[in-house]
């Protein structure tokens, strides 16, 4: 009888094949641009390629790496130390549109500090949860497990990077509610959240145009609504089975970040229906077996790190499919494993590493 795969193999199988999917997709939907600006249309795939060999080598490594080593407090504060002066230190860096959001060398080596964050993050609440799991409703644990996300969620929001700081809050508040907070607090933790976020949302002009566009699709073709009307056309015309490789229209310099945040619609474009949800299944079950190892672990830090690892991916691609279906309004948030990007890829995977090496220690 044929020995069962276990969870930390089936992960590593939905990983690897999400991201050569995906260095495909980045070629296709980049091919002309890059031609374009960098006369090569190879720039933006080899650039991801040697982002997703390095993470998935780093992956490999960090995956034999038991994870009970991160729970030392001085690991801990050395990777909140450098994540927050990073955070910082993109305001000092303009970036292109008035944001400042990657600390650029020069034309070929960027990186992005809040995609830093997320599994700095999720490690900081892991193993700050897990040693007080006895005293988790009391205002001085609440305080000082939030006063980290808070601090990341502010500084990234201000880049202004929105979407990321709207995952940041969303897994705190779920592993908070894994590591047992009751129901009352998270309610009125959302009672305070929702107007602050309405007021980022409707007194941030692009934004509120954005919202605009969402509930009125058609009513400004050429401006707020040009995204995800681009985007609609993309997905519409891919029908059942797609137009075919390479064969997609909408990226010919109609559909913006055809490569980044519109990755998906080209992907529905070109593989169709059948294809869009082969991606969608392949996350959802990415979710189950990150899911799985994190509900059948017994240590409260690798619970708690293996659930936030996987719900900070799930609920990225579920952010970026859902604006690229005009399911939710216009935000800038990449598909993990497939959008161009290296520093998402490679923070990724080494997430993706923990989390593999707690899947093994399960299974």
């Amino acid at each position: 009888m044929a020995k069962r795969a276990g969870g930390d193999k089936w992960l590593f199988y939905i990983t690897v094949v999400l991201v050569g999917a995906g260095l495909a997709m980045v070629f296709s939907a980049s091919a002309i641009m890059s031609q374009e600006k960098y006369h090569s249309p190879y720039t933006f795939l080899i650039k991801q390629a040697i982002w997703a060999v390095l993470g998935i080598g780093f992956m490999l490594l960090v995956s034999r790496i038991n994870h009970a080593l991160y729970k030392s407090p001085r690991f801990i504060y050395s990777i909140l130390s450098i994540t927050t002066f990073l955070l910082v230190l993109v305001y000092f860096i303009r970036d292109s549109h008035h944001t400042h959001r990657w600390i650029r060398f020069g034309d070929l080596f960027t990186l992005q500090p809040s995609e830093i964050a997320k599994p700095v993050m999720v490690l900081f609440l892991a193993w700050f949860l897990s040693t007080r799991l006895d005293k988790i409703g009391k205002w001085s644990t609440l305080w000082r497990a939030g006063v980290i996300p808070l601090l990341f969620a502010t500084l990234v929001v201000f880049e202004p990077d929105l979407g990321t700081a709207v995952v940041l809050v969303g897994v705190t508040a779920m592993m908070l509610f894994l590591a047992g907070l009751p129901w009352k607090y998270l309610f009125g933790s959302l009672g305070v959240a929702i107007p602050i976020l309405a007021a980022f949302l409707i007194f941030v002009p692009y934004r509120f145009r954005r919202i605009l566009a969402f509930l009125h699709p058609d009513a400004d073709l050429q401006g707020a609504g040009f995204h995800i009307n681009q985007s609609l056309i993309a997905v519409g015309t891919g029908g059942v089975a797609g137009r075919g490789y390479m064969e997609g229209v909408q990226k010919l310099f109609f559909l913006p970040e055809a490569h980044t945040d519109f990755i998906f619609a080209n992907i529905a474009e070109e593989t169709g229906f059948i294809g869009s949800i082969i991606f969608v299944v392949l996350f959802v079950a990415f979710g189950y077996f990150g899911l799985r190892a994190a509900f059948r672990s017994t240590d409260p830090f690798a619970r708690l790190t293996a659930f936030g690892i996987t719900m900070t991916l799930i609920l990225q691609a579920f952010f970026n499919i859902s604006v690229v279906l005009d399911l939710l309004p216009t935000k800038g948030i990449p598909l993990p494993l497939i959008s161009s990007g290296g520093t998402s890829l490679f923070f990724t995977l080494i997430s993706i590493g923990i989390l593999l090496n707690i899947s093994r220690k399960v299974d």
